[in-house]
């Protein structure tokens, strides 16, 4: 941290003519003099001197690349501890890249949560412009035969990128010439309660023929399942007054709850970037009380 220079009123007037006062300083620098001030008191940029008896305080010019660093640091979302550290370590220009990348790591996650919240409100105000009518959703009790599909299953960060194991699974059977056997993809949640990290969940396509394990990609034969589901159009926002349809439904009916909910992709991002033209069906197992 810098030191602090006070000088009694006379000695600041023989040398005021080479230094800026803080207002001066603030145009010159452009960083408010309220932050000034602040910088200050956190120790981040101390003027180089201060008039006890006034209070006033002074900067040398060589300051201003320091004030405009700190402000530059600050528009890039960095907190005045942060700030401190990294000034205090400026040469080492790896710690600072580090910094800087997981900075821009972390922007991108707010991004991300910004979108997801702007399609909520967007959502709720379409509901809105429909006048609060509620979206009625046809259950239907349906059966998967067994199957034999191509498995992705990982514990992934969050629902959100559920993304990286279609990934996964188009990378290591480009190769392989995979026969499917039905038009949908699906997708497995095997967690016995909603999570917001670390989800267990596996994406499958059904496909005949013998194929030999990749690194990530499991063949195998899945038993037939009994399901109690719901189809909708749309985007993915919309899944908890579909969840609640079934639910009601299996209630109502004299079923319970039998094994992890899946979703089956009728139309998904793969066809189209439109989240409205997405086609899921979201399949509950279910058994008969």
């Amino acid at each position: 941290m810098e030191d602090r220079a006070r000088r009694p009123i006379g000695e600041v007037g023989r040398n005021q003519k080479d230094m800026l006062r803080i207002g001066d300083f603030s145009k010159l620098s452009m960083v408010s003099i309220r932050m000034l001030r602040r910088y200050d008191e956190v120790g981040l940029l101390h003027p180089a001197e201060t008039d006890d008896l006034t209070g006033y305080r002074h900067y040398r010019e060589d300051q201003l690349p320091r004030a405009q660093r700190i402000a530059a640091l600050r528009d890039m979302g960095f907190g005045l501890a942060d700030i401190a550290v990294m000034l205090e370590t400026w040469g080492d220009g790896e710690a600072r890249r580090a910094r800087f990348e997981t900075m821009l790591s972390q922007t991108h996650a707010e991004i991300d949560d910004a979108e997801q919240r702007m399609r909520l409100l967007r959502s709720a105000l379409e509901q809105l412009r429909r006048e609060g009518t509620i979206m009625e959703y046809d259950v239907t009790l349906k059966e998967l035969p067994a199957r034999s599909v191509a498995s992705v299953r990982q514990v992934i960060h969050s629902y959100a990128d559920e993304q990286s194991l279609w990934d996964t699974y188009m990378k290591e059977t480009e190769k392989l010439g995979l026969r499917p056997t039905a038009p949908y993809a699906l997708s497995v949640f095997h967690d016995r309660e909603y999570k917001e990290h670390d989800v267990d969940v596996e994406v499958q396509m059904c496909v005949e023929g013998d194929y030999t394990d990749t690194e990530h990609v499991r063949f195998k034969t899945v038993p037939a399942v009994q399901y109690a589901s719901a189809t909708y159009k749309g985007s993915y926002e919309k899944l908890g007054g579909v969840n609640q349809a079934v639910a009601n439904w299996v209630c109502d009916n004299g079923y319970e709850f039998d094994g992890p909910m899946f979703c089956i992709y009728h139309v998904s991002p793969h066809e189209t970037n439109d989240p409205n033209e997405y086609v899921t069906e979201i399949c509950y197992p279910v058994k008969k009380l």
